[in-house]
């Protein structure tokens, strides 16, 4: 493997760029590390969910650039990159990780807001008099 590889991962409004090389296990997201700046369990363990299903755990060292959205935008895209990544360190992951589920792009997004009503499908309160 060259010394480094880079992959993009999305999710709603958050863009994340994913750099990996050789290493130790050590994953930061926005010079952090990731158990630092996703506090919560469940947001750990999808970072963490396509390098378990490869069984790669502990062999590179992940870098993340995090941008837009919210923590769970921006972990589920980061999901999205780090199997991207993966696959082009390694094309052989890619059935362990298709039938993971961990290589589809989510595409869903919030639903713009309609004029005359409250949100996106909410109207107003109707009142007959």
């Amino acid at each position: 493997m060259e010394k480094q590889k880079n992959a993009v991962g999305r999710r709603k409004e958050a863009v994340t760029r994913v750099f990996i090389s050789k290493g130790d296990g050590k994953i930061t997201v926005n010079d952090k590390d990731y158990k630092n700046y996703f506090p919560l369990v469940y947001l750990q363990n999808q970072v963490e969910a396509p390098l378990k299903v490869a069984e790669v755990v502990g062999k590179f060292d992940i870098v993340i650039n995090a941008q837009g959205g919210g923590l769970k935008g921006q972990a589920e895209a980061i999901k999205l990159g780090i199997a991207r990544v993966l696959l082009e360190v390694n094309p052989e992951f890619r059935p362990v990780l298709k039938a993971a589920g961990h290589l589809t792009r989510d595409p869903r997004s919030v639903e713009r807001k309609k004029f005359g009503h409250k949100k996106a499908r909410r109207s107003y309160q109707f009142s007959k008099r």
